[in-house]
C-alpha cells in the first residue's frame, strides 16, 4: 500500500499536512507545486487499497482525477475550503470541506485534531489573510503580542514562498519547504532557528519594498487593481502584496496582475475585507480562475480578456462598496 500527500504550496496547505502528520506520522509521496498548480490529483499512479489526502485544492478543479481513483478503489481523505460545486458521496471519500470566508484548510484540520497543533494553524490563517480568524484560533493560547507578530510573519513568508510561474521562481520548492519545515513541531523554534525561514523573510522584504513603491494602474469606486512588471520578484510578491493591499484599505477589493514571460497575465483578486465574497465567482467566469469567496485568482488572463476583466473588476464589488 502506497501513500500520497497531495497539498498546495502555500502556508496553508503546508501547514494543513504538517498538523497531520504530526498527529499521524506516515511515510508518503509528496505531491504539490507552486500555489497555482492546483490540478494536482491527476498527477499521482495510485492503485487499489492506496491512501491519498488532499489539502487545499479545489475539488471542482480535480473532480475527474478524484472520481477516477475512488473507482480504482483508492481511499481519500479531501480536506478544503474552496468551491468544491457537487461533493462525490462515495464509502472511500472522507470529504472535510466547509467554504465560509473565514476559514482555511488548516482551521479545518485543527478542528479535526482538536488543536493539537493550534500554533501552526494560526499561522496558515494569517497567511491566507484571516487576521480576525487567526486571533479567535489564538485566543486559548494566550500568547503576548510578540509570539503573535512572529507566527503572522511565520504564515505571510511560508505563503510568499508559494507564488511564482514556475518553481525556479521560488526559493524553495513547497514539498522541500514543508520537509524542512516538519522537523519543527514547535514553529517559534522554527522561527529561531531555520537559515529556510530567515531566507524567507529577507526575500519578503525586499520584493515587497518595490512592490509597494508601485502605484495603482487602474482606480474604481469599489476597488484598484496593480500591474506588476514580467520579473521573478514581482511573480512572487504578487499574491502576499494583494493580502497588504486588502489589510491596508478592507472596504476595496484589490487585483494584482503579473505579466507571464509568454504573454498575459497572472491575476490575484482579494475581496474587500470588510465584505470577503465574491472574489471566486469573479474569477470563475475566466478559463483558468477559481479560488474561494474573499481571495481568488486566474492562472492565465490572456491579453485579449483583460479589457472584460477590468469591466467585470469594476462592477463585481459595487454593491459590497
Amino acid at each position: 500500500m502506497a501513500n500520497f500527500d497531495v497539498f498546495n504550496g502555500d502556508a496553508d496547505g503546508i501547514c494543513a499536512l504538517h498538523q497531520l502528520r504530526l498527529a499521524e506520522p506516515r511515510d508518503s509521496v509528496l505531491v504539490t507545486g507552486v500555489k497555482r498548480d492546483i490540478a494536482l490529483l491527476g498527477k499521482i499512479a495510485a492503485s487499489a487499497g492506496d491512501q491519498v489526502t488532499v489539502l487545499d485544492l479545489s475539488l471542482d478543479k480535480n473532480r475527474a482525477a478524484l472520481l477516477a481513483l475512488l473507482a480504482q478503489g483508492v481511499e481519500v481523505t479531501y480536506v478544503d475550503h474552496h468551491f468544491a460545486g457537487d461533493i462525490p458521496v462515495h464509502p472511500a471519500l472522507r470529504a472535510v470541506i466547509d467554504t465560509a470566508p473565514g476559514t482555511c484548510t488548516s482551521l479545518l484540520v485543527d478542528g479535526m485534531l482538536a488543536g493539537r497543533f493550534r500554533a501552526w494553524a494560526v499561522a496558515a490563517a494569517f497567511g491566507d489573510n484571516l487576521a480576525e480568524s487567526a486571533l479567535r484560533a489564538a485566543a486559548p493560547l494566550n500568547l503576548p503580542e510578540s509570539r503573535l507578530t512572529a507566527l503572522r510573519e511565520l504564515g505571510e513568508c511560508l505563503n510568499y514562498n508559494a507564488y511564482g510561474d514556475s518553481v525556479e521562481d521560488l526559493f524553495l520548492h513547497p514539498a522541500e519547504l514543508y520537509r524542512q519545515l516538519h522537523g519543527y513541531a514547535d514553529p517559534f523554534r522554527f522561527i529561531a532557528d531555520s537559515p529556510v525561514f530567515a531566507t524567507l523573510k529577507r526575500g519578503y522584504t525586499t520584493d515587497m519594498d518595490m512592490a509597494l513603491a508601485l502605484e495603482a494602474r487602474w482606480v474604481y469606486p469599489a476597488g484598484k487593481v496593480y500591474l506588476l512588471p514580467d520579473q521573478p520578484w514581482a511573480r512572487r510578491v504578487s499574491g502576499v502584496f494583494g493580502n497588504r493591499l486588502a489589510q491596508a484599505e478592507p472596504s476595496l477589493a484589490h487585483a494584482v496582475l503579473t505579466h507571464k514571460p509568454e504573454g498575459g497575465h497572472v491575476v490575484s483578486v482579494r475581496a474587500p475585507l470588510h465584505h470577503p465574497n465574491g472574489a471566486d465567482e469573479l474569477c470563475r467566469q475566466f478559463e483558468s480562475g477559481g479560488g474561494r469567496k474573499s481571495a481568488a485568482g486566474i492562472n492565465h488572463l490572456p491579453e485579449r480578456e483583460l479589457e472584460r476583466f477590468l469591466a467585470l473588476f469594476a462592477t463585481a464589488f459595487e454593491v459590497m462598496g
